[in-house]
């Protein structure tokens, strides 16, 4: 696999904001309608917006329009994407302990 850096900034984006978290826990349950999403979380319509966007940039969610709504649901493809990448940026390599770049 290689390494993305900016892409794994941009997955990690998702995950750091509280109204965030709360919408993909939202969605945990199946699809929902932006109108559901703005009823439980109490927020504008600018607000959902910007999450969502930033939700959907990340891949873990995916968007689709029906009519003037559009549709949100966790996307398993980039759920898995996004567990790869915390398992790769976690992953120890190097498991020779006597390295060290400073001197004793």
């Amino acid at each position: 696999m290689i390494f993305d850096v900016k892409k794994t900034a941009v997955i990690f984006k998702a995950f750091c904001d509280e109204n965030r978290i709360r919408i993909l826990q939202l969605l945990q349950d199946g699809e929902k309608c932006a109108c559901m999403l703005l009823e439980e979380m109490n927020i504008t319509q600018p607000t959902l917006s910007h999450h969502m966007k930033i939700l959907c940039d990340s891949g873990i969610v995916k968007a689709r329009k029906e009519g003037k709504w559009t549709h949100y649901s966790i996307s398993q493809e980039g759920a898995k994407a996004a567990a790869d990448c915390l398992k790769e940026l976690t992953t120890v390599k190097c498991e020779n302990k006597d390295t060290s770049c400073c001197e004793k």
